[in-house]
């Protein structure tokens, strides 16, 4: 599949609940790290959804958020992938950071180089990344 979402992760679903209008899927990925989508009902049913299926998630690199210090501070955000900074491609305005989780999987942010500056996001420093369930699309198999 060719998508220009930076981000994409195999995995299998894990949890599944729908309800009247929405849907909360997590997807757990071969590392062990878990994602969490939030869906329309009736995307859930189109895409036959259940259990123990393949899926990939797949987030925009601009709805990432990169954290560097949660101490004593909780997020509403359901994502939150602790890693660290394996790349910073500086741009003119703005600067693809990319956070390498345990088991391997890379996240991408897009980030403001004033925030590069103002965070201190340098490779080896560890980071977390952020992004809500809303902002994760998922893609299944065809029949």
């Amino acid at each position: 599949m060719k998508t220009s979402a930076r981000n994409q992760f195999a995995g299998t679903i894990s949890h599944l609940d729908i309800g009247p209008v929405t849907a909360q899927v997590t997807l757990t990925l071969a590392g062990g790290g878990e994602i969490t989508a939030a869906l329309t009902a009736a995307s859930a049913q189109r895409l036959a959804l259940a259990k123990g299926k393949e899926a990939i998630a797949l987030v925009k690199s601009s709805a990432v958020v990169l954290v560097t210090d949660l101490a004593g501070y909780q997020l509403s955000a359901r994502n939150q992938l602790a890693g660290t900074i394996s790349r910073v491609d500086k741009g003119a305005v703005n600067s693809a950071i990319g956070v390498t989780l345990p088991g391997g999987a890379v996240v991408t942010a897009i980030v403001t180089n004033d925030s590069v500056a103002a965070l201190g996001l340098a490779v080896g420093k560890p980071a977390t990344a952020v992004f809500k369930a809303y902002a994760v699309m998922l893609a299944v198999a065809s029949k």
